[in-house]
C-alpha cells in the first residue's frame, strides 16, 4: 500500500504553488512547476527543480488536465499536487491521475465527488447524525417549485446557493417573499455564467452566525484527527477576508462538539487526506454543517502555526501510504494566529480586481510574522486569475497580542503600483469589535460605512517616509552625509 514519491508536479500557480514546492524541498522530493504564458515571471517557476509551459488560454491552461497529466508522465513524475482552486476538487482529474499511474495528492475521487455535490453531501452528513439546515435535497431550476418548497417547510429568510459551484457565486440571501423572484433569477443566471448550470438549492438562512471550520487529517488506515478550528466569519460577498485560529470567544462546549462531529463524520465516511468541515454557529450555539472542502484551504497557515504541523507535508506523506505520525492526544495548540488575505483590488472602486506592475514592495517581518506570497517588486499581476497575491499571517501567545502584532505588521507593509485591500485590513485591525472578538458574518456589512478605506492620509504619510528614506540613501551614496559612530 506504500509507494514512495520521488517527483511531484504542482498543478497550480502563485503562492500555493510556491508553498508546495517548499514542502517538497524539505521532504527531499523533486518538484515540477507549470506556468501559462502570462506566468513566465512567476517566482514558483524559478524555485522548482524543473518547469514547463502550458499552452492555450491562460485560465483554461490550469484547468485542462489531459496535457498536465501527459506533461507529468513525460517529466517522470509519480504524483501530482493540485493545491487549491483550479483542479483541486475535480473528481474526474483525481480519477484520471490514478488511471495513468500517478498519485493524486488529495482524497479519493469518490469523496471529492460526494462533497462537490452540495445536496448529496448534506444528505450523507444528515444520515450519519451531523446537524444540517433544513432545505431542498435536489437541485431546483423552476421558480414556482422553489416557492412551494419554501412555503411548505422552510420559511423565510432563505439562502439560494449554486448547486455546482462555490466562492459566493450564484448565492443570494432572501429575507422577504416579495424579494424572492428577482433574487432567484439573479442567482440562477450567475450560476449558469460561472458553472455552466443554473441549478440552485435553497436552505434556511441563519441570521448573523459565526462561520467556523474544523481542519481534518486522515490516513488510509482509519485514523482521523482534527487540528483545531478556524474562525472565517469576516467575509465580503460570501468570500473570506480574514481567518483566525482558534476562534476567539467560542465556548469550550461548542468547540468540543464541533471537533467530535467533524472527526466522527470523516471516520464513518472513510475519508483520507486533509480536508475542512465547515459549520455555521448561530446565536444560541447551535451548529449546522454547510460544506466540506476536499483540499488544502487558503487559510491553512494559521492552523500550521498554532499546531506546529506542516499540513502540506502531511498530505504528501498520507498519499505515499504513511500512517499518521501523531494521534489526537499528541496534538496541542499554542497561541492565536490571524491570516489577512492580500488582494490586488481597489477599495475605492468597490474592490474591483486590479492588474498591473508592483513598483515598490516593502514587506513586514520580525517575530511571529509569516508571509506566503509570490509577489515581488517588479512583478506584473495578470488580469486572468483570482486577485489574491499573498497572505500575511501573524501569531502571538494571546489574542490581544496577535491583534497588536497584526497592526504593526500591516503598518510595515507597503505596496506601490497597484491598489490593494491593505487599507481594509488596517481598519479591521484597529476596530474595537475585532479586538474584543465580536465576529459574525455580518461584520463587514456593519463596519464598511465607517471604515476609512481611502486611507489617503496613511498613504501620503508612507509615501513621504519612503521618499525621505530614498533621499537619505542617495545622499549617503554621494558621500554628502557624514555618519557619526
Amino acid at each position: 500500500m506504500k509507494r514512495k514519491i520521488s517527483k511531484i508536479l504542482v498543478a497550480n500557480r502563485g503562492e500555493i504553488a510556491l508553498r508546495i514546492i517548499r514542502a517538497c524541498k524539505e521532504l527531499e522530493i523533486a518538484s515540477v512547476a507549470i506556468f501559462s504564458e502570462v506566468d513566465v515571471e512567476g517566482v514558483w517557476v524559478r524555485k522548482a527543480d524543473e518547469c514547463y509551459p502550458i499552452m492555450g488560454n491562460p485560465l483554461q491552461a490550469y484547468l485542462d488536465f489531459e496535457p498536465i497529466i501527459n506533461l507529468a508522465l513525460k517529466a517522470g513524475c509519480d504524483a501530482i499536487h493540485p493545491g487549491y482552486g483550479f483542479l483541486s476538487e475535480s473528481a474526474e482529474f483525481a480519477k484520471a491521475c490514478e488511471e495513468n499511474g500517478l498519485i493524486f495528492i488529495g482524497p479519493k475521487a469518490e469523496h471529492i465527488s460526494l462533497f462537490g455535490d452540495k445536496m448529496a453531501s448534506k444528505e450523507a452528513m444528515k444520515e450519519i447524525g451531523v446537524p444540517v439546515l433544513e432545505g431542498t435535497v435536489e437541485p431546483v431550476r423552476d421558480k414556482k417549485d422553489a416557492e412551494k418548497i419554501i412555503a411548505a417547510k422552510i420559511g423565510f429568510p432563505v439562502i439560494i446557493k449554486a448547486a455546482y459551484g462555490g466562492g459566493g457565486k450564484g448565492m443570494r440571501i432572501v429575507k422577504k417573499a416579495k424579494e424572492f423572484s428577482a433574487m432567484f433569477d439573479s442567482a440562477t443566471a450567475e450560476a449558469e455564467k460561472f458553472f455552466g448550470k443554473g441549478d440552485v438549492f435553497i436552505e434556511k438562512y441563519v441570521e448573523n452566525p459565526r462561520h467556523i471550520e474544523v481542519q481534518i487529517v486522515a490516513d488510509k488506515y482509519g485514523n482521523v484527527v482534527h487540528l483545531g478550528e478556524r474562525d472565517c466569519s469576516i467575509q465580503r460577498k460570501h468570500q473570506k477576508v480574514i481567518e483566525i485560529a482558534p476562534s476567539p470567544r467560542l465556548s469550550e462546549q461548542v468547540r468540543k462538539e464541533l471537533y467530535r462531529v467533524a472527526t466522527k463524520a470523516m471516520y464513518k465516511l472513510g475519508y483520507e487526506s486533509v480536508g475542512t468541515v465547515e459549520f455555521l454557529v448561530d446565536e444560541d450555539d447551535n451548529i449546522y454543517f454547510i460544506e466540506m472542502n476536499t483540499r488544502v484551504q487558503v487559510e491553512h497557515p494559521v492552523t500550521e502555526i498554532i499546531s506546529g504541523i506542516d499540513i502540506i507535508q502531511r498530505m504528501i506523506q498520507i498519499a505515499e501510504g504513511d500512517p499518521l505520525r501523531f494521534m489526537q492526544d499528541q496534538i496541542s495548540f499554542r497561541g492565536y494566529a490571524i491570516e489577512f488575505r492580500l488582494n490586488a483590488e481597489n477599495p475605492q472602486k468597490n474592490f474591483m480586481p486590479s492588474a498591473g506592475t508592483i513598483e515598490k514592495y516593502l514587506t513586514p517581518g520580525g517575530p511571529g510574522v509569516r508571509l506566503d506570497t509570490s509577489a515581488y517588486s517588479g512583478y506584473k499581476i495578470p488580469p486572468n486569475y483570482d486577485s489574491m497575491i499573498g497572505k500575511l499571517i501573524v501569531w502571538a501567545l494571546d489574542w490581544e497580542g496577535a491583534v497588536k502584532k497584526a497592526r504593526r505588521a500591516l503598518d510595515e507593509f507597503y505596496i506601490e503600483g497597484v491598489p490593494t485591500n491593505l487599507p481594509l485590513h488596517r481598519e479591521i485591525a484597529k476596530d474595537g469589535d475585532f479586538l474584543r472578538g465580536h465576529l459574525r458574518t455580518d461584520y463587514l456589512d456593519r463596519k464598511m460605512s465607517v471604515f476609512n478605506l481611502g486611507a489617503k492620509d496613511t498613504m501620503e504619510k508612507e509615501e513621504k517616509k519612503l521618499s525621505y528614506i530614498e533621499r537619505l540613501i542617495k545622499k549617503i551614496k554621494e558621500h554628502k552625509l557624514t555618519v557619526r559612530q
